[in-house]
């Protein structure tokens, strides 16, 4: 049963936001014109701490805050003073620097004393032992959400929710791309295939995504790639849990124009669980491909070549990191970044809905996503306790198709609810992961 609502502390007060204003969003690449977010007046000046700011998602997410909110105060923290001056220089006055160690509860504390919310980007989760910043964030009263794509660390968080109620602190956890809005169309499509009948029930849930390369996100996505290879894969059939060999059961996917057919493998996302749970579809997996082709054989190659032990040795993955980053990073100037997300449902009747996202810079598109998740509980849309982005609770149901408009700014394929006839393509590889 849902906890019912609680009144939430004075820093959190539900407020409504209307999407007015356009304005231009500086990318690295290009001007995107995007619609700014006019916050009410109680929260318009509101402190954001971006954690691992200094990184790329990090610092993607304030970038994408920023323009879209321009009278927040954002705080870029990490432990390079150089970068996160840097990246401030470009965010103008309303914004600063906090040199934070996230291995350390006090600087961690201190850092949120006056701060509203706090972003947590600084990956990777996996094998990471604590819930260190959500526990400084329910310490200090501070509103929280991150981006973890980590089964073990989101089922961790979410073990703090009585300490979340008891401290009236609003909490989402794996709030970033996918997970996070995949999460949200997951549950969308869900509700509309209930409220269409009732006698046709949600059979199948199946989440696809591709980036080209590492999709710009730098050494943390690899990192997160190299973990998740070490971790034994879980998914549901016919509510059955079930374990399955990383990077297996090889799908050929359509991710409409401009991405095309891709082969996607089995991972462990946690998007898996939480949709098993909380929408109660009975057969959930989560699947992942990326371009060049052949870095799926090498994905597949390093689950025979090492075994899960090695795999989930951080220092022995850091040292895998810093062997094979140059040459990803050669090949990312080639392949790209392009990333999609395809989530489909199928129903007891037989009909299939489908839900999808595709965007030409996942380094661009993952600091929107982050930041509307961000505004979603800036603006009251999200209850004391640690939720997933599925959950009533995290994310009310009359703010998930704001959330969704928010986030798929900027996508040059955007759909949700639809039969999969209607999206899928048959474009002209050109080689290397770039399709026409």
């Amino acid at each position: 049963m849902a906890p019912a609502a609680v009144p939430l502390n004075m820093k959190w007060l539900p407020l409504n936001s209307k999407l007015k204003v356009k304005s231009q969003l500086q990318t690295s690449s290009r001007n995107i014109e995007f619609e700014r977010v006019q916050l009410p007046e109680k929260t318009r000046n509101s402190r954001v701490l971006v954690l691992g700011g200094t990184g790329r998602v990090g610092g993607s997410t304030a970038i994408a805050l920023s323009n879209l909110c321009p009278d927040l105060r954002i705080l870029v923290a990490g432990r390079n003073r150089e970068k996160g001056e840097a990246l401030v220089a470009k965010l103008g006055g309303n914004s600063g620097f906090s040199q934070v160690d996230i291995n350390d509860q006090d600087s961690l504390q201190t850092a949120l004393q006056d701060v509203d919310l706090v972003v947590h980007t600084a990956g990777p989760f996996q094998q990471a032992e604590k819930c260190s910043v959500l526990e400084a964030a329910i310490n200090t009263k501070t509103a929280y959400v991150d981006v973890c794509d980590d089964t073990s660390y989101a089922v961790r968080a979410k073990s703090f929710m009585s300490r979340a109620l008891a401290a009236n602190v609003p909490a989402i956890t794996t709030g970033g791309i996918y997970p996070g809005v995949s999460n949200v169309m997951a549950a969308e499509l869900v509700r509309a295939a209930e409220t269409e009948t009732e006698e046709d029930e949600p059979e199948r849930l199946r989440f696809s995504y591709y980036t080209a390369g590492t999709g710009g996100a730098g050494p943390t996505i690899l990192a997160t790639s190299f973990f998740l290879l070490g971790e034994e894969v879980i998914a549901y059939s016919k509510g059955e849990k079930i374990k399955l060999k990383p990077y297996s059961g090889m799908l050929n996917v359509d991710f409409g124009k401009g991405i095309g057919k891709r082969d996607v493998y089995l991972l462990n996302l946690p998007e898996v669980r939480s949709a098993y749970e909380i929408l109660g579809v009975p057969t959930v997996s989560a699947r992942f491909g990326t371009a060049p082709f052949f870095w799926n054989w090498g994905m597949e190659a390093m689950t025979n070549l090492f075994p899960p032990e090695f795999l989930r040795d951080r220092s022995k993955v850091q040292r895998l990191v810093e062997l094979f980053d140059p040459v990803v990073r050669a090949v990312d100037g080639i392949a790209g970044e392009r990333v999609s997300m395809r989530v489909d449902l199928e129903l007891s009747s037989g009909r299939s809905k489908v839900g999808l996202f595709s965007h030409s810079k996942l380094s661009v598109s993952v600091g929107i996503a982050t930041a509307a998740f961000a505004l979603a509980i800036l603006e009251g849309s999200t209850q004391p306790g640690v939720w997933f982005p599925e959950e009533a609770q995290g994310l009310a149901i009359e703010a998930r198709e704001v959330l969704l408009q928010r986030a798929s700014q900027g996508t040059f394929n955007f759909v949700m609810n639809r039969s999969p006839w209607t999206i899928e393509t048959n474009p002209k590889e050109l080689g290397l992961g770039i399709y026409v």
